[in-house]
């Protein structure tokens, strides 16, 4: 098995946004803030080549949205998709699997692109099985007043349409080596793989832990839909993710691509960051 790190650019988003009732004063320390108060953020994937199946973990934000839409976001950076794929030797139509945590447009949205003649949308990756679950798959497409904005059916929909979709069953896995743990803290059902690895368990953090700032319990976005939840999830997460060893991979961290828990008398705590390319 080999990983690959895919980077696809980088956004903003409020500072306030990403770490709800913790102090500016606190937070600004971890993510500086720019004078609108809007902080960077990666959009990192992961690609796992298992035998002759080439896994994509989420996709980034994509580009066939319209100026205006992308205009609330600052997107900005050198890495794109496609371009992170060819990095590593790998094109979109090598993807068997296209596996997405959660359905968020930053998560997804590299999901569909419009077609030569930009009168369809179509599939970035024509030759995979894009996997989601029933339970979040019927959250997004039906969704509430508050993740409306963040549900955009150009992104979802046309998965459907294509045939290319199957739903992992509640308990399920992947592969033998590729497990999926469900948290609802964050949106309902956001599947996190958990990865062995070189006798490691990489853990891809999608929203439950976006940054090794948010390693701390309490810092949980207010973007999340039942922060209590949240709360709780990170803290069984994070407890296992000691016990274990977890390498925790974050998704949008704009600096550090992986970080290793401690016990410590307080709880957990990040104990470093590492990259992905030293374990």
């Amino acid at each position: 098995m080999n990983l690959y790190t895919i980077d696809t650019g980088f956004f903003k988003l409020d500072g306030g946004a990403m770490f709800g009732v913790v102090p500016k004063s606190m937070w600004k320390k971890l993510n500086p803030p720019d004078d609108n108060n809007m902080c960077n953020w990666a959009m990192r994937c992961l690609l796992v080549e298992d035998g002759d199946r080439l896994i994509l973990i989420d996709n980034g934000i994509g580009n066939k949205q319209d100026d205006k839409f992308f205009g609330y976001y600052f997107l900005n950076g050198d890495d794109t998709l496609s371009k992170s794929l060819a990095k590593h030797g790998f094109h979109e139509d090598d993807i068997t699997d296209m596996f997405l945590t959660h359905l968020h447009f930053d998560h997804c949205g590299g999901s569909i692109k419009w077609n030569s003649a930009k009168d369809r949308l179509e599939p970035v990756f024509k030759n995979a099985t894009y996997w989601s679950n029933a339970k979040h798959w019927e959250w997004a497409t039906k969704p509430n007043a508050r993740e409306k904005a963040s549900f955009l059916k150009d992104n979802i929909m046309p998965i459907q349409e294509s045939g290319q979709l199957k739903f992992i069953k509640d308990g399920d896995n992947l592969t033998s080596d590729f497990k999926v743990r469900t948290v609802s803290g964050h949106t309902e059902s956001m599947m996190l793989p958990i990865i062995n690895y070189k006798g490691k368990k990489i853990a891809y953090c999608a929203d439950l832990i976006p940054s090794a700032g948010h390693t701390p319990i309490p810092y949980v976005m207010a973007y999340d839909t039942r922060p209590l939840l949240s709360l709780q999830e990170k803290t069984d997460f994070l407890n296992d993710a000691v016990k274990e060893n977890y390498v925790l991979f974050f998704e949008h961290d704009p600096v550090n691509e992986c970080g290793i828990m401690e016990s410590t008398e307080r709880g957990p705590k990040l104990k470093e960051t590492v990259s992905l390319a030293s374990i």
